[in-house]
């Protein structure tokens, strides 16, 4: 295969190479021990050390050089494992490129030749396996070439794929071809001679909705801050629409920050998105969602076939899904039968005799002795043998994992036992053990309501209708879930039977059994500790379910407690976040201790992604997608309510709480038992029947505080039907609730909620994201002298920048600065944008008012600049010291300025590794310098005496250096000096006053001069021992060397008017700031594509 040519210093080096064919520019070479009689100790040595290198560090065995005559260096361009593959490429280049080398004179034009065109190679087999992954490789091959031509983008830049449609101007549609890639969405026509085309980066987009009127039937709107496209005319609408809210979506949970978001492995890495892995990712995304499946699982096969439904007598026809871990199946209507197969309970999966009755079946049994059949499989041989491999290798898993608990739980029995001193107090030894043992028993058991005859009744009925349907439906976590088991879950499952069937509906019963003595030992490991985590969960214990007897209870309150701890302890990236003791106290009244710890462990980690982070984003989302359901489902509602933020604020609780803490408890627990069987689709279904329940009292609310008012009363007056209390004329009966909401919301699928989440996490990161630039400016412009407006535009190009590296940039260094600023604990403003030194060396070029393009100097002072900006030593600057350095260059005095310059020219910002001599050719900086003032004064003007004027100048900075509380400057040397000058000349380079401005600075710099050397002549006779005003560490002998002092410089540049004129001309940051913003993406752009073809 083609390389990127790579330089070799030497050819043959150690004789591990043998040319086997040669011209004037081209080597072709084999390693030695390849290809040659066995036996000869070179060819073993050889292989032998081929053999025991990491398979990454191993060398293919056959390889192709470009050598230059006359050259030392040679660069590889071509290699592979076999000796045809590198004749192919050998033969190429002998007939392509051999006969056109001879006419170069010059040996770097002739690399640079080869070079180019090998790089072109790769680049064209790049296009050629990405065209081949879609329907139309040629059509493909073809847009490919047009995105690049038309928009000049890196190579990297990577296309998914691309519509022909029509973007609207006014009423004026233009008509082309909208291309998407992996961080932009592009739009190119050119119509009538007339060329339209612009670029809006997936990171700048708020919102993406469907439209639909005037002279748009159907069309896409996408909004940024500054302005908002339609598109339309698509040939397949739905197609695009989704694609154009998953790249969004991912490219802004790729980008910003929002630590906490779970996002696939294959979507972290852009290079690797197409449009086929897009829609593998929205099937994967649906399944995980409709199942609830944990967030790592793959999915591998997806194939119809029909399952046999013993209670149905008949075969029923959906989608067979399998992933690492499980067996899915979902009937072609969402919700009429599931089947969740986990694959630690299957035996085997065999084939049976097709017949045309049964064809194409197979047969999957499972370990309570049951056998699931399923017909009407196309690809029946490569499922069986797929998911044969991963039963066996999932088995040989389970009993390396079982061997290894059980040494383990042998090991760690010292946990469960308590040894004490003898004089310890017993109330601390009784407080021990409640905090280290783990109950048994579900907490109902001790602390269980006096129930009357009644209750008693209606519980015993429910438990033989759930026993009937066991012997029907079958019963563990593979029982099929039907529409007679949402029947019996809607009218609140039996207490008996409720930890059970939470653990079995949720498929947290996997987790328990797959990770045997896991939760004792994060126990163990997790008790005793104390983070920021535990201090909230400390403080929030008596807060959850106060009311609860288990609760009031230290035996209730330590295992809420070791529940809360062990998972903080598993999930650090969660930790604890409020609701989450009200949700692990229901649990522990009906499962176990440690099946509680797992329950919570499948509402936190899959059944509510995304909700228990910093920013409780998931829960934003669905708070979103919950006001576009009520837009649709209740416009009266929406109508009544122009800013639903109002029923937003009340309906957070519902979504975090699962309605616990607003509903009477034994209400609350049959919403919880439909959670756990419909997943959050049942809290979106609720949410909205009370909301159509309530909403002619809503409608006829006056104001917002009453509108709460009646929620808040509705839904403390539902209650179980068989409560004891008298119902009063309001009340309402939970079942009655949860079947409305069925009835009238059943249509609503996990489908839609899945592609209404994509959407509107959009619009939520970008609020975020707001939240965050409000909150960051308000901070920085306290300490600067800039308008909002500007400091606004700065921090958009200072983020812009960002994000270029990493779209196409190496951000491995941000990214390992990024991670030691989070252990730092370096706060989320501060960490929010950073540059590294390419990314500030670009934005000075674009900001500096005196960073000319011709100027070379320029990038040295951009370096030493970020040196200084960059006070921790993390390579990277912050936007607070940003702002600061450019307030100073454009709104500070006149003495900030210079003081600014003076320090570019010291330690740290001036290193030792420059070379000083190499800027100003021809100066020494082994002895004072003396430069004369330039001539042409006038021959009678006599030359000041500027000893009297200084002294005066130098007494008036006494007294403003005694109301500085900063601490001094250290003292400049003369090669520092030098260097000081030297960035002085540069300044001027191109000002319509140059020569008056050289000359003034001659003078000033001769006067410097002068008194540095009278300074140091005046101290040279000392004896040492006096004390040296230069402070710096690594000074020696100061009594001896030339230094000035900063008031000295400053004191001397007043003395020229046409230099303080200059220095004291305000630059125009407004007008740098529009310019960069035309320039700033296609010049960066640019610059990083240069890099990579020299990489």
């Amino acid at each position: 295969m083609w390389l990127n040519p790579e330089e070799v210093l030497v050819k043959n080096a150690l004789k591990l190479w043998i040319t086997e064919r040669s011209n004037a520019f081209f080597l072709l070479q084999r390693r030695r021990g390849r290809g040659e009689p066995t036996g000869k100790i070179s060819g073993l040595l050889v292989g032998a050390l081929d053999t025991v290198l990491d398979s990454n560090a191993r060398v293919t065995p056959f390889r192709i050089l470009l050598q230059v005559p006359g050259s030392p260096i040679s660069w590889i361009i071509a290699s592979g494992a076999a000796m045809e593959e590198v004749n192919k490429h050998w033969d190429w280049l002998v007939h392509n490129l051999l006969h056109s080398l001879s006419v170069f004179d010059n040996k770097d034009d002739v690399s640079n030749f080869v070079k180019g065109k090998v790089k072109g190679l790769i680049a064209e087999e790049v296009r050629g396996r990405q065209a081949a992954q879609e329907d139309d490789p040629e059509k493909f091959r073809e847009a490919l070439l047009k995105f690049e031509l038309h928009f000049h983008l890196p190579s990297s830049e990577k296309l998914v794929t691309f519509y022909s449609c029509s973007c609207w101007k006014g009423r004026v549609p233009r008509q082309g071809f909208l291309y998407l890639s992996i961080n932009h969405m592009a739009f190119y026509s050119f119509l009538l001679g007339k060329e339209v085309k612009f670029i809006i980066p997936w990171a700048e987009v708020t919102r993406l909705e469907r439209i639909s009127g005037g002279f748009m039937t159907d069309a896409i709107r996408v909004s940024t801050r500054l302005r908002q496209r339609d598109f339309s005319m698509f040939l397949n609408l739905d197609e695009a629409y989704g694609v154009v809210g998953q790249l969004a979506d991912i490219a802004l949970r790729r980008l910003l920050d929002s630590e906490g978001l779970e996002l696939d492995r294959v979507l972290q890495q852009p290079a690797r998105i197409t449009k086929r892995v897009l829609e593998e990712q929205a099937l994967r995304e649906y399944v995980l969602a409709l199942f609830r499946l944990p967030r790592s699982e793959r999915l591998h096969e997806v194939a119809s076939c029909a399952v046999w439904t013993p209670h149905a007598r008949c075969h029923t026809a959906g989608t067979l899904y399998t992933t690492d871990n499980y067996l899915c199946f979902s009937s072609r209507e969402e919700g009429e039968c599931l089947l969740l197969l986990p694959l630690y309970e299957v035996l085997s999966v065999e084939k049976a005799e097709s017949s045309q009755v049964l064809p194409e079946p197979i047969i999957v049994s499972v370990r309570s002795k049951k056998a699931f059949q399923l017909i009407q499989l196309q690809e029946r041989e490569h499922l069986v043998e797929s998911l044969t491999c991963r039963l066996r290798s999932l088995q040989l898993k389970q009993s390396t994992f079982r061997w290894g608990a059980h040494n383990r739980t042998a090991s760690s029995c010292s946990y469960y036992t308590f040894y004490y001193h003898e004089d310890e107090d017993e109330e601390e030894v009784e407080e021990q053990v409640l905090r280290n043992t783990v109950n048994s028993q579900a907490l109902i058991t001790a602390f269980q309501h006096a129930s009357n005859n009644n209750n008693k009744n209606i519980e015993a009925a429910k438990e033989r209708l759930w026993e009937d349907h066991f012997m029907e439906f079958g019963r563990g976590v593979h029982m099929f879930r039907t529409e007679k088991v949402q029947r019996l879950v809607a009218m609140g499952i039996p207490e008996s039977l409720r930890g059970e069937l939470w653990m079995t509906l949720s498929d947290a019963t996997s987790d328990l059994e797959t990770h045997q003595g896991y939760y004792a030992s994060l126990v163990h490991k997790s008790m005793g500790q104390s983070s920021l985590a535990t201090e909230e969960i400390e403080r929030d214990l008596h807060r959850s379910l106060p009311d609860h007897p288990a609760f009031q209870n230290p035996t209730g309150i330590a295992a809420l407690r070791r529940v809360l701890t062990a998972y903080a302890h598993r999930n650090p990236k969660i930790g604890y976040c409020q609701s989450m003791n009200i949700l692990a106290s229901v649990l522990l009244l009906y499962a176990k201790e440690e099946e509680a710890f797992w329950l919570l462990v499948a509402v936190c980690e899959r059944m509510l992604p995304d909700y228990f982070n910093r920013r409780v984003i998931g829960a934003q989302v669905d708070q979103s997608v919950f006001e576009q359901l009520i837009r649709e489902r209740l416009p009266e509602l929406a109508e009544h309510f122009p800013d639903l933020s109002t029923l937003s604020s009340v309906s957070l609780s519902w979504f975090l709480t699962i309605f616990v803490s607003v509903m009477p408890f034994h209400s609350a627990v049959c919403v919880v038992d439909c959670f756990f069987f419909h997943g959050i689709k049942a809290i979106f279904q609720l949410g909205l029947a009370v909301l159509e329940a309530t909403c002619q009292l809503l409608l006829g609310s006056c104001d917002d505080g009453h509108a709460l008012m009646v929620l808040t009363s509705f839904l403390e007056h539902v209650n179980r039907e068989d409560s004891s209390s008298q119902p009063p004329a309001d009340q309402v009966h939970v079942t009655q609730l949860i079947n409305d909401a069925l009835e009238r919301f059943g249509d609503l699928t996990v489908r839609k909620i899945e592609r209404l989440r994509c959407h509107h996490r959009i619009q939520v990161l970008q609020a975020h994201e707001d939240t965050t630039k409000e909150n960051t400016l308000r901070l920085v412009a306290a300490e600067v002298c800039m308008c909002a407006d500007t400091l606004a535009d700065i921090y958009d190009l200072f983020k812009t920048e960002h994000f270029i590296s990493l779209y196409w940039g190496d951000s491995s260094m941000a990214a390992a600065a990024q991670a030691a600023s989070w252990s730092r604990g370096v706060s989320c403003l501060e960490r929010q944008y950073r540059l590294d030194r390419p990314q500030f060396k670009s934005l000075y070029g674009l900001l500096a008012p005196w960073a000319g393009e011709s100027n070379h100097h320029a990038d040295t002072l951009a370096d030493r600049t970020f040196t200084l900006l960059d006070q921790d030593q993390d390579c990277l600057v912050t936007f607070r010291d940003f702002a600061a350095w450019l307030d100073t260059l454009y709104y500070g005095e006149l003495n900030e300025r210079i003081k600014l310059l003076y320090r570019l020219h010291l330690p740290p910002a001036l290193t030792a590794s420059e070379d000083l001599s190499s800027l100003m050719p021809g100066v020494s900086t082994s002895r004072p310098l003396y430069v004369k003032v330039a001539s042409g004064l006038g021959d009678g003007q006599e030359v000041k005496d500027y000893q009297e004027q200084l002294k005066q100048m130098l007494q008036d900075l006494v007294v403003d250096k005694e109301k500085d509380v900063e601490k001094p400057l250290p003292l400049m040397n003369q090669k520092e000096f030098i260097q000081f000058c030297k960035t002085l000349y540069s300044m001027f380079h191109g000002d319509p006053e140059e020569n008056e401005l050289f000359q003034a600075i001659a003078t000033v710099t001769s006067l410097v001069l002068q008194i540095g050397e009278a300074d140091h002549r005046g101290r040279a006779p000392r004896s040492g021992g006096g004390d040296c005003p230069d402070n710096r560490p690594d000074s020696k002998s100061k009594e001896s060397e030339w230094t000035v002092s900063f008031a000295q410089i400053f004191a001397s540049l007043l003395t020229e008017q046409t230099l303080v004129n200059f220095l004291e001309k305000p630059g125009d940051l407004v007008v740098r700031i529009a310019e960069a913003k035309q320039k700033q993406y296609q010049q960066r752009a640019g610059l990083l594509t240069l890099q990579q073809r020299h990489r």
